[in-house]
């Protein structure tokens, strides 16, 4: 996912997850320190109360991770889904995530025990702490790769995220995705591009997904594709300033094809470098490509 601002209303929720070690706690440091009002570890059964409460005088910053009570990844989406309902669609999972590798070394480097290790070796506790985040990383509506960064690093990161500097603004997220995987949680619009020549035919380019430019120019071949792009930018133009004039901060569009591999990739790249040509603050996210990334595979073999 490409960086943008996604300054939330006086009233929106930003609840931070992710493994122990990448800086879930730094993060939450950070907002407060932007003006949000930070609590830490809040069981899960809390969540209702105070997401329904009295109206929140600033924004609200919301640590999770397996060691608090009640946590399981399917009941924090249901939180996420409540605190949507109630801030009218401004609440966002922010998911602080790190490579395993770089998670070990860094309890190695400071002697800290795993606090899911209970008493195993570090390996034991991350491997199980991921296991128990499992799907939250797909879900999340924002997404920082701590891997490489310092703490200092991931300030300036969630800076630029989360800067009061605008109060108005609106960041648009751009996404591909699979619909045999499903559709993304939380889309504002949808758009199914499996309408589109499908590179995965074509031998050379099935290994490759939508950020080479061969799989570009195949995709751009088919005659759809300048008119279907010139609509979806015209129609997103106009009601972009529509949702922002309505108080809305946060902005999310799906662009789907079968396996999330080549057109839906391609198309989310073009699109947003146009919104982001007109001046909208953009991010960019590729649901599958970031999945086998993970998984340590590649786009071959998806249709």
């Amino acid at each position: 996912m490409t960086n943008a601002r996604a300054t939330p209303s006086p009233n929106g929720v930003v609840i931070i997850t992710g493994p122990a070690g990448a800086g879930r706690t730094t993060a939450i440091h950070a907002l407060e320190d932007f003006g949000f009002e930070a609590i830490d570890n809040l069981p899960m059964t809390l969540f209702e109360r105070l997401v329904n409460g009295p109206p929140l005088e600033r924004p609200l910053a919301i640590g999770v991770d397996p060691r608090t009570r009640g946590f399981s990844s399917q009941a924090l989406v249901k939180a996420v889904e409540m605190a949507q309902v109630a801030t009218g669609g401004q609440a966002q999972l922010l998911y602080i995530d790190c490579a395993p590798d770089v998670l070990l070394r860094r309890f190695s480097e400071t002697r800290r025990r795993h606090p899911s290790a209970r008493g195993e070796t570090p390996r034991i506790g991350v491997d199980r702490e991921l296991e128990q985040l499992l799907g939250l990383r797909e879900r999340a509506d924002i997404l920082i790769d701590t891997s490489e960064l310092s703490p200092h690093d991931l300030r300036a990161r969630l800076a630029e995220w989360f800067s009061n500097d605008d109060q108005n603004a609106l960041t648009v997220s751009v996404q591909s995705f699979a619909f045999k995987r499903g559709a993304p949680r939380g889309l504002d619009m949808i758009m199914d591009l499996r309408f589109l020549r499908n590179p995965h035919w074509e031998p050379s380019l099935r290994p490759l997904d939508g950020r080479d430019a061969a799989v570009g120019r195949y995709v751009k071949e088919d005659l759809l594709f300048e008119p279907f792009l010139e609509k979806l930018t015209e129609i997103t133009s106009l009601l972009l300033p529509a949702y922002k004039a309505e108080g809305k901060s946060y902005f999310s569009i799906g662009l789907g094809c079968t396996g999330g591999q080549h057109r839906s990739v391609f198309v989310t790249e073009v699109f947003a470098n146009a919104l982001a040509e007109s001046g909208w603050q953009v991010s960019i996210r590729h649901r599958e490509l970031e999945r086998g990334e993970r998984l340590g595979t590649s786009g071959a073999g998806q249709v």
